[in-house]
């Protein structure tokens, strides 16, 4: 099996502002996997999140280092080359950017979408959450416009978390609820953003405003103020920064109410398959979220969507410049197509 990449720069329509900055563009990698005159594609994209940054020139070197370690395998041992770059401990990113190519070649080889190999049908029954980053409370209510213009949304992420504080927080967020529809479905996202009080305080505080869960309300590592908050948070909270595998949600089970599966986080559409079951036998929630993917990237978990509580694969609906078609919009929900693969051409 031969693996190739090459990388690409996309750019956001308006920045994302979270606790941790803010971002206009992305440097990612297109990579591809040719076996027996037929090629997959997979997307691998830079990171950051605390203690597990992958950034744009690091993931370029350990697709490099995966080359020799995938050789000897052909798409079909799909398993046996997952354990084998596992074991060389490639970045996760790029493992995941293979996992998908890896998908989409199998797909391709027998004509059939990754969705119905996988026996599930092309879309799930949760709508998109379209997000709207830290900013000015004018800011965010023209983010809602300018989101509009896109399509009618059927449910919100609001990024919260400000460095200016919660006071900020709450003006930007009910310059929101007034204009938001009802109903929508309205989720907010700390990106560890507050202290273990402010998030105790907030939790209350938007209980009462239409909010349906907080997702990672403190620092990712501290699990103590975690439990803490999901004892008394009248909200479920769910994690992301602090649930990056499987291997990670036996000890998050009783400190949350639910998990954020992103692909570049975990290594793929196999881990992430194995998150869902693990997290369903905890009796867990699950979301699918994305980093500065393009359309291929979500394409790719949105294969899952079936499975999930959450979807929260908008990035690609941000891009001024996606290079492929994948899964399209309609009506809030996103839906795969009916093509062989992950269903992704170039645009």
């Amino acid at each position: 099996m031969k693996l190739s990449f090459k990388s690409f720069e996309v750019h956001k329509q308006v920045p994302l502002a979270i606790s941790r900055g803010a971002q206009s563009s992305s440097m990612n990698w297109e990579v591809r996997v040719l076996f027996d005159g037929i090629e997959g594609i997979g997307e691998a994209a830079e990171y950051f999140i605390p203690q597990h940054a992958q950034p744009f020139e690091f993931l370029g070197k350990e697709l490099e280092r995966a080359v020799p370690v995938l050789r000897p395998f052909s798409p079909w041992q799909r398993m046996e080359a997952e354990a084998a770059m596992r074991g060389a401990a490639i970045a996760s990113s790029a493992l995941a950017g293979i996992d998908m190519a890896l998908h989409d070649w199998i797909g391709k080889a027998v004509g059939q979408p990754v969705w119905r190999l996988l026996g599930l049908p092309n879309r799930g029954h949760a709508p998109v959450s379209f997000t709207i980053g830290i900013s000015s409370p004018q800011s965010a209510q023209q983010r809602w416009a300018q989101w509009l213009e896109v399509g009618m949304p059927k449910a919100v992420k609001v990024k919260l978390g400000s460095p200016d504080g919660i006071d900020s927080d709450k003006a930007m967020f009910e310059a929101l609820l007034a204009i938001l529809p009802t109903p929508i479905s309205i989720g907010v996202d700390a990106n560890g953003g507050w202290t273990l009080e402010d998030a105790l305080h907030m939790c209350r505080w938007l209980a009462d405003r239409r909010v349906d869960h907080v997702e990672q309300p403190t620092h990712p590592t501290d699990l103590s103020a975690l439990r803490r908050i999901h004892e008394e948070s009248p909200l479920p909270i769910l994690v992301d920064e602090s649930c990056r595998t499987s291997g990670d949600i036996p000890l998050l089970a009783d400190a949350c109410d639910g998990i954020n599966i992103k692909l570049l986080k975990c290594g793929g559409i196999s881990e992430a398959m194995r998150m869902i079951h693990c997290a369903r036998a905890h009796g867990l929630r699950v979301m699918l979220g994305c980093y500065s993917q393009t359309v291929l990237g979500n394409t790719a978990a949105n294969q899952l969507a079936a499975l999930v509580d959450y979807i929260d694969l908008d990035s690609h609906l941000n891009l001024k410049n996606d290079p492929y078609m994948g899964c399209r919009l309609d009506d809030g929900v996103l839906f795969n197509r009916d093509l062989p693969g992950l269903g992704v051409t170039h645009a």
